[in-house]
């Protein structure tokens, strides 16, 4: 009996397929957070307490390499594996549209500011004279999903959903998605920033809204990067995504059509990604249509042979109009317009 080799390179393939289809600063990310807790199982590290975002050591002695240190190391294998499945998705949609050189520099603002409201709210909880919560000066949080929590509001922005599947059990609304899940997280886990994860909501709300167009440069800025000789490795990788091939606006890029839900996280760029392999189908206009002649009508063109002589018909025209007439029902091959694929703590 002849083997079955789809069955065979089933699971290598689609593996390999999932990998190759996340774009290059998307992957990297994983590559570069997966690699730092390699290292550190292997080499038994666990002084996080010195590269944590921790309010009191960033005032008391500066260190503000803990803005960045902070987001790319992570407590558990589970702790890693799920910041890195939820930024799969998000991130690859984000970079399809920005850019990686856009993404890149966007990551690193919302760490930074981030970091900032962090530091401001700790500050003001610790030190104000009314009740002071000493502990929350002192509290070591790492991991990405302080960026991720901003790059859910960014993304349920762009996407112009009304309503979001919280893992697929039950329905909100979109502007209230990011607040459903900081709830939810914080009820179910134990030991995670709440507010590292209010933090990335109200930075990615911030973005949202514009209050940081000041600080995103335009797209010549980009164009310039991606144009420099020392970008050119990275520029020939297949998965690097192009500034020029994203929004040409520097700031909030969107989308054309707007759908009125989504599944959420991985699901639904999952179910996007199904349905843009499906066949798809112009839809007519049915009000414009007369009953009496069903289909579509396709307008024949007039231009013949100016050599051939008076009276002869054009052979092209005799093929068309059996085309036609054995098909009554056939769409036009207009193109259907679709919106680009684009796309805690």
């Amino acid at each position: 009996m002849r083997p079955n080799i789809v069955t065979e390179a089933g699971v290598q393939t689609r593996v390999n397929q999932w990998w190759n289809a996340i774009p290059f600063l998307t992957s990297s990310v994983v590559v570069v957070c997966g690699i730092i807790y390699l290292i550190c199982l292997l080499t038994g590290y666990d002084s996080f307490y010195e590269v944590c975002f921790l309010p009191s050591a960033i005032i008391s002695r500066f260190q503000v390499y803990r803005f960045y240190t902070a987001i790319i190391f992570h407590g558990s294998l589970l702790h890693v594996l799920f910041n890195m499945m939820a930024l799969v998705p998000m991130g690859s949609e984000l970079e399809r549209i920005m850019g990686s050189v856009r993404l890149l520099y966007l990551t690193f603002l919302l760490a930074t500011t981030n970091a900032i409201l962090h530091l401001l709210i700790a500050s003001l909880a610790g030190y104000n004279p009314f009740y002071q919560y000493d502990h929350i000066m002192n509290e070591c949080a790492i991991g990405f999903s302080g960026i991720l929590f901003s790059m859910i509001v960014i993304e349920t922005s762009l996407s112009g959903v009304t309503s979001r599947s919280v893992f697929g059990l039950f329905n909100v609304p979109a502007k209230l998605y990011p607040w459903i899940l900081l709830v939810v997280f914080q009820l179910l886990m134990t030991n995670v920033s709440l507010l590292g994860h209010l933090c990335g909501i109200l930075s990615g709300f911030s973005y949202s809204y514009g209050l940081f167009n000041f600080l995103m440069p335009g797209s010549s800025f980009f164009t310039t990067i991606e144009s420099a000789s020392w970008m050119s490795s990275f520029i020939r990788r297949p998965k690097f995504i192009m500034c020029t091939g994203g929004n040409p606006s520097s700031y909030i890029p969107t989308y054309s059509v707007q759908n009125t839900t989504s599944s959420g996280f991985s699901t639904g760029n999952a179910w996007r990604s199904l349905s843009s392999w499906l066949p798809q189908r112009e839809a007519s206009n049915q009000s414009s249509e007369d009953s009496r002649f069903p289909g579509r009508g396709r307008t024949l063109s007039t231009a013949r042979d100016p050599t051939a002589p008076t009276g002869e018909t054009d052979p092209n025209l005799h093929a068309r109009l059996l085309e036609d007439s054995s098909s009554p029902d056939r769409l036009s091959d207009a193109t259907v317009t679709t919106t680009a694929e684009p796309r805690c703590q």
